[in-house]
């Protein structure tokens, strides 16, 4: 299975939410968006849902020597989030680390400061939190939200991807109340080949995308 592109993947999944949500298990949703490859899909998301949409920004903690591979994951300004068996596997240590945690946390903060505009972040209590990303390889991003979003007192918490890998999707059950995944593929490198259209997005994209949902 392979998306066009964010879109169509962001439609398709709000079909699958749509069903759930008629059902009664999606009670007061609200759509949070892991940007930035997450806001193009949440926000078709929210549409189908007609529910409100806004971002939590989680930034993947990467080895020092493969910035690409995550190894942990760190949202707001909580402590990060480790996997601990791909530090035993690398030799690193969390000391090691700190550098990359910090640089990840600047960035983290300018994102927020630059995606809110001075907006306060929306109160989750009484809501059921849809956590929405364009795909899950280690799951490590979404894992920190859920645990992020959890010490907000949410209703409920679900993640909703396109797709992701069979071990990412294990993962998230064992800490989002529900989990809605369109495609698990056993092949799993990288999300990226997923879709025909895997462009790279700007801040200026996820302004646009929150711009759209205030109107």
């Amino acid at each position: 299975m392979q998306f066009r592109d964010r879109l169509q993947a962001g439609r398709e999944l709000a079909e699958r939410l749509r069903i759930l949500q008629e059902k009664g298990t999606l009670p007061h949703p609200l759509v949070l968006a892991l940007p930035r490859g997450g806001i193009p899909v949440a926000r078709e998301v929210a549409r189908g849902l007609e529910a409100p949409l806004d971002v939590l920004i989680v930034r993947k903690i990467g080895a020092p020597f493969h910035k690409e591979f995550g190894v942990g994951a760190i949202a707001g300004d909580e402590p990060p989030l480790f996997n601990e068996d791909a530090l035993d596997r690398l030799g690193l240590s969390r000391a090691e680390l700190a550098e990359v945690v910090e640089q990840e946390r600047k960035e983290l903060h300018r994102r927020e400061q630059r995606y809110r505009q001075g907006r306060p972040a929306p109160e989750l209590r009484g809501h059921t939190v849809i956590l929405v990303d364009d795909g899950l390889a280690t799951g490590a991003t979404a894992r920190a939200a859920v645990r992020s979003v959890r010490r907000q007192a949410p209703e409920r918490v679900v993640v909703a991807v396109p797709v992701a890998s069979p071990e990412a999707v294990d993962l998230l059950r064992h800490e989002a109340d529900e989990v809605v995944c369109l495609a698990a593929p056993r092949e799993f490198m990288a999300v990226g080949e997923w879709y025909e259209d895997f462009a790279q997005l700007t801040d200026d994209d996820v302004l646009e995308a929150l711009r759209d949902d205030d109107r």
